[in-house]
């Protein structure tokens, strides 16, 4: 049997490139009962991530680790997996504060395929290998695959390669069910959502799924390492409007002080949140509630409460 005709059956096997029994009439349906249709797979989304929730705990605490020891996170893909792990990456810096070389997305066909697909880049397991070369990836860092059908040469390549050769851990998403999967995944993340709506579309729900997890995966990493008060960002960077003003409502719910006065404290210690809540809630100055966020690793609670 040929190299296509293999593919071809392997592809066939897929559940992701199931038929759908619930959308087979959407050809002809009105574009309300098109979109009920999408919307009621829509809702076994987040019911399949729930049951995941054990593995993305730990894939969490590799991030974790890994983020104490100075290492870095970085999310391998294709085509919308790989976009995804761009996106959830770029939003990084201005959330948590984090340099944007903490969490990095890498993505099959370089730069251009974050906008105009470059399908066959993806063909190559030997250039997802590369890929991890290139971003000088250690033993201290992870690395996340994303691929909805678990069989992604470029993503299946920089999994072995960073499990293998550079020894780090590994976290593989997928939304196939375990059990089929041929890579060893280190921690396999697998929500099994069912075929998509149109076949094969795993922007859809496969997508949808995985975004979910990727933003479980750094929302939790980021709360571990203090990068929230309570609930609230206090290690956003003000580059826009929106975040400066965000900042000084942060300030404000937090200390109980008016705007004024919480717009004048962030002027004073560089738009810095945490800073301007410990000199509110300490009565310090900038200078000594930078000392004690970094005797407490950045954590705001310990620091103010620091005798």
């Amino acid at each position: 049997m040929s190299d296509h005709s293999d593919l071809f059956e392997e592809l066939q096997a897929l559940a992701t490139e199931q038929r759908n029994p619930n959308s087979t009439h959407i050809g002809t349906a009105s574009t309300e009962e098109i979109l009920r249709v999408i919307n009621t797979e829509d809702h076994l989304v987040p019911i399949a991530v729930r049951r995941e929730l054990p593995q993305i705990a730990e894939a969490v605490e590799h991030v974790v680790e890994a983020f104490e020891n100075g290492g870095r996170l970085f999310y391998v893909g294709a085509g919308t997996s790989g976009r995804l792990g761009v996106v959830d990456a770029s939003e990084c810096p201005p959330t948590f504060g984090t340099d944007p070389e903490r969490v990095q997305g890498i993505i099959a066909g370089g730069k251009e395929a974050v906008f105009r697909s470059q399908e066959g880049a993806e063909d190559v397991s030997a250039d997802g290998a590369q890929a991890l070369a290139d971003r000088g990836v250690t033993d201290d860092d992870v690395v996340c695959g994303i691929t909805s059908s678990g069989r992604t040469p470029f993503v299946v390549g920089a999994v072995e390669h960073a499990r293998d050769v550079i020894g780090c851990p590994t976290v593989f998403v997928t939304t196939v069910p375990r059990d089929e999967l041929d890579v060893d995944p280190g921690v396999p993340i697998c929500p099994v959502v069912g075929p998509e709506v149109v076949m094969g579309s795993t922007r859809m729900k496969s997508g949808t799924a995985q975004k979910l997890v990727l933003n479980m995966i750094t929302t939790a990493a980021m709360v571990r390492r203090g990068k929230v008060y309570e609930n609230m960002m206090v290690d956003l960077q003000r580059t826009s409007e929106k975040l400066v003003e965000r900042s000084i409502r942060t300030v404000m719910m937090v200390t109980g002080v008016d705007y004024d006065e919480a717009d004048a404290v962030l002027d004073r210690c560089d738009g810095h949140v945490k800073t301007a809540i410990v000199m509110i809630l300490a009565d310090v100055d900038a200078t000594e509630a930078q000392r004690r966020l970094d005797a407490t690793d950045g954590f705001v609670r310990p620091a103010i409460e620091e005798e």
